[in-house]
């Protein structure tokens, strides 16, 4: 698939790709130079989101989202889907 790069250096990731990878405006993502070519990736975590505290499972991910984005995020992804 075929991009274009603007005058800023800005370059749009197609609509079917961010679709495919989940990816929405603000995602982070990897870019690295591999064998000369351009390889953008999702970054991989290297805390676990999960952890064990005394026998038990914990979020270890940060902070959550508050009862407003959580809202958003479900809204933004019904209308995804329909």
């Amino acid at each position: 698939m075929r991009a274009t790069i603007d005058k800023a250096g800005r370059l749009v990731v197609p609509k079917q790709i961010r679709e495919r990878l989940s990816l929405e405006g603000g995602a982070e993502i990897e870019i690295e130079v591999v064998d000369g070519r351009i390889e953008i990736s999702r970054p991989f975590r290297d805390e676990p989101l999960v952890e064990t505290e005394d026998g038990l499972l914990t979020f270890a991910g940060g902070p959550g989202l508050s009862v407003e984005e959580t809202r958003d995020l479900i809204e933004r992804q019904r209308m995804r889907h329909w």
